[in-house]
Formats: structure tokens, C-alpha cells, sequence
């Protein structure tokens, strides 16, 4: 989802981060806000073809059995970062451990070690999600990241998470089917046309 940096207004006691970020959330319904290395950011409401792709999406995981006692398919659920004191981020889609309400941490984000995996839906700003957060998420440590790059058409799976980045980065094209590491608690395999052909605007 596109997102665009926010500056702290000028006041005799800056607010904290974690206070302007929720200060926005409240005064942006609808909108994604999130802090990533320092920098308070806001995404705007996603349109219907972003949310066409998130339900198509949702299905194999659903039919696979990921959503019972051992794992939860969810939306939106915040994922606290160890990239800053406060920065945190909320992911359009994971698989995270059924138990995951043990791991609150704070703001309504949870320790990454119950993510199993993160999904992003590109908008307008498609490299937040190819730069940024594929950092943010590999040292978060979480095992699997998906980005569904709207812009160009492709699925692009990471996996191995380092330091600075993933260790394996595949990119699949419409036509072929992009195979999840059974790490996520099942075996599947994502259809790359339908989920390019859901997310593509039809206007």
C-alpha cells in the first residue's frame, strides 16, 4: 500500500512517535498508519482491486486449514518491529500462531515471533513494500514475506530472513504458480494470474 512520510508539528513538548502515529490514526479513518525505521507514515484507504486481490489471496490458505486452533489468517493485525523504540507496521495479510493473543506487545502490535508469515498488496507507492519493509520485516525475523507487486504484474516470495534483507527473493510471473514454504504450516501454492487479474483495476 502507497504511504507517504509525516513530519511532527512544532509544539514546546514534542509528542513521541507512538503519539503522533495514533494521533493520525484517529484523525484518518481508514488510512494506515505506521512507523518503519524512525519515520511516522501514513497509506491511504486501499481501492476495490487491492481488496479483490486480499480475499483472493485469502482463499488457499483458508482451504489449506490455516485458519484453526494452530494458526489464524488475518487482516490488518499490527506487528510490533525491533528496527526502533516504536516502530511497528500492519501488514494487509499473515499467518500468524494460534496462540498469538499471548504475544501482545503494545499499540495493538504483536511480537513477530508468532508470524508465520506477512503478506503486502502494492498501491501507488510499490517500493515502501519492496524496499523498505522487506527490511523491516527480515529483521523482525519473520520466515516468509509475500508481495503481491501490482505495478509490474508479479508475486514475489522472500524467504531466509538476514540482517538486511531476505536470502531468496522469487519472482513469479502470471502463468505460474508460486509455491510457499511449508514452514507456514501447510503446502501452498499461489495462482499468480488470478491474484494479478484480482488486483488489476478494471477502469
Amino acid at each position: 500500500m502507497s504511504a507517504a512520510a509525516v513530519e511532527h508539528p512544532c509544539e514546546d513538548e514534542p509528542e513521541t512517535l507512538l503519539e503522533t502515529a495514533n494521533r493520525l490514526t484517529e484523525q484518518l479513518p481508514g488510512h494506515r498508519v505506521e512507523i518503519i525505521g524512525g519515520l511516522v507514515t501514513v497509506a491511504p484507504p486501499p481501492d476495490g482491486p487491492h481488496a479483490d486481490a486480499l480475499t483472493t489471496l485469502m482463499v488457499p490458505f483458508l482451504s489449506a486449514g490455516l485458519h484453526g486452533e494452530e494458526s489464524r489468517v488475518l487482516q490488518g493485525i499490527g506487528l510490533w518491529l525491533p528496527s526502533g523504540p516504536e516502530d511497528y507496521v500492519i501488514p494487509d495479510l499473515a499467518i500468524v500462531d494460534g496462540d498469538f493473543d499471548e504475544h501482545l506487545i503494545e499499540n495493538n502490535c504483536y511480537d513477530p515471533a508468532c508470524f508465520r508469515l506477512v503478506l503486502e498488496v502494492t498501491s501507488g507507492n510499490y517500493q515502501t513494500d519492496l524496499r523498505h519493509k522487506v527490511a523491516a520485516y527480515a529483521q523482525a525475523k519473520v520466515p516468509v514475506y509475500v508481495v503481491v507487486d501490482r505495478k509490474h504484474g508479479r508475486v514475489h516470495v522472500l524467504t531466509e530472513p538476514l540482517p538486511a534483507g531476505y536470502d531468496r527473493h522469487e519472482v513469479y510471473a502470471p502463468g505460474r504458480q508460486a509455491p510457499l514454504p511449508a514452514s507456514i504450516g501447510a503446502e501452498v501454492s499461489l495462482d499468480v494470474d488470478e491474484i494479478v487479474r484480482a488486483g488489476r483495476s478494471k477502469r
